[in-house]
């Protein structure tokens, strides 16, 4: 028994997947009075996977996707036994796949009891309550998955405030279909409201006020880090952006001989690190930032203002690229878009292409078992340029040098370290005419 409530506490269940007295409300409130995010640590999950792609959308874009989301999984502790592909115009308003690819997921998870089911889309309530009721297993939707691994890596108090007010207005939405097991004890008559609707009302107020609480403390945070960042003044900022596991811990520790976490997992990174780097007898502070995600919910980018504004007030960025990845060009698009959305698009921005030691010319697209509704009638993916080819082409288009490396095996770093001293140099030049260089025994390198 004791074995079984332990294994219930760490399960990745979304909140509401419990037949607790008060379900999804219940545990996350809890938590929240503890001052706490709601850790969702998986044991032993299954999951199965949903898409449901423009009929226009090609089969390769659409892996590609589904294979982002299996790492998502993965990164939650999910072990991804199947995937399921709905082409639609657009979404069933109901269930989201349409009642046939419905029954085709139902026999599935029955026939090997998958304990969850990940859409690669935001569910609405309704959606959400349907789709429990019909699968009778937990189902999570993209923004649920995202905020649950930012949940098991927050580690500061500012990010552990951000990652539970994410939580919270997740929830706020979806607490109408937790009381459907007092339906029955509502009174008769239009204007009669029955015990459940009072307990949605209290939670509701609840959950409400705690966001208010944690929007506050979140200003208490965020004043406190501005004072830390107005005695940085005179001292030239970069901060390292990128897709999420691009390698930006990795050459933050470079550079900085700092140890931040690096692990080959998405979203590795989620509280800002600061630090001194000294390259040349030139200074300057470098921040690794959170990393960004195709479809990142809009919620974690407001709930992540305070870690976003290093990179609202850096100097300089330091795009870092998986060149290795097969749609890198999209990830790199991605990146610019929510730079743009965080209003940090007209930085001046270096373009650092990292994994070339994984990089080939070879299609990745690999067939897995089990991907349903392929479309037939494409041609396999042509070979990719080579590295020489892609430089010349980014140098042209940027009129600027292009550095290619690899942070894991160390190679170009020196090349990228004399491409930052250069550009802080100009921005010191422009910005701090100032500031004398330190003397060379002050190095750091």
């Amino acid at each position: 028994m004791a074995k079984e409530s332990k294994r219930r506490q760490n399960s990745t269940r979304h909140p509401g997947s419990f037949d607790t007295v008060k379900g999804r409300a219940g545990r996350i409130l809890a938590k929240g009075n503890k001052d706490a995010t709601y850790e969702t640590t998986s044991e032993e999950e299954t999951a199965v996977l949903v898409a449901v792609p423009d009929k226009r959308q090609a089969d390769a874009r659409t892996q590609e996707y589904l294979d982002e989301l299996a790492f998502l999984a993965e990164t939650a502790g999910a072990t991804v036994t199947k995937r399921f592909v709905q082409r639609l115009e657009k979404p069933d308003i109901r269930t989201f796949v349409g009642e046939g690819k419905l029954e085709e997921i139902k026999a599935y998870v029955q026939h090997t009891n998958a304990s969850m089911v990940i859409f690669d889309d935001d569910l609405s309530p309704s959606q959400l309550r349907n789709l429990e009721a019909e699968l009778k297993v937990k189902i999570v939707d993209r923004s649920l998955l995202i905020i649950d691994i930012f949940a098991q890596r927050a580690k500061t108090a500012t990010a552990r405030a951000q990652v539970e007010l994410a939580q919270y207005q997740y929830l706020l939405p979806r607490l109408t279909g937790l009381w459907t097991h007092l339906d029955k004890q509502r009174g008769g008559g239009v204007a009669q409201r029955g015990p459940g609707e009072t307990e949605i009302e209290t939670d509701r107020r609840v959950v409400r006020d705690r966001i208010a609480f944690l929007k506050d403390r979140l200003k208490e945070l965020d004043k406190q880090s501005h004072t830390q960042r107005k005695t940085r003044t005179g001292v030239v900022r970069v901060a390292l952006v990128g897709y999420t596991n691009v390698g930006k811990s990795t050459i933050m520790n470079l550079l900085s001989r700092a140890e931040v976490f690096a692990e080959n997992k998405l979203f590795a990174t989620v509280d800002s690190t600061v630090r001194k780097v000294v390259l040349d007898t030139l200074p300057f502070l470098l921040s690794d930032t959170v990393g960004f995600i195709r479809k990142l919910p809009t919620r974690l980018i407001e709930s992540f203002k305070s870690t976003l504004d290093e990179i609202r007030e850096a100097d300089l960025l330091v795009h870092v690229v998986d060149i290795s990845h097969p749609t890198f060009e999209e990830q790199i698009a991605v990146v610019n878009e929510t730079l743009k959305d965080i209003e940090a698009a007209d930085k001046p921005m270096l373009l650092v292409f990292n994994k070339i030691d994984q990089y080939t010319q070879e299609p990745t697209v690999e067939h897995h078992g089990g991907f349903e509704e392929m479309n037939t009638d494409e041609e396999g993916p042509a070979p990719r340029p080579t590295l020489e080819q892609l430089k010349a082409t980014y140098m042209a288009k940027l009129h600027d040098p292009v550095i290619f490396i690899s942070a894991q095996e160390r190679e170009n770093i020196d090349e990228l370290r004399a491409l930052l001293v250069r550009n802080v140099s100009a921005l010191y030049q422009e910005r701090y005419p100032s500031v004398q260089p330190i003397q060379p025994e002050d190095s750091e390198f």
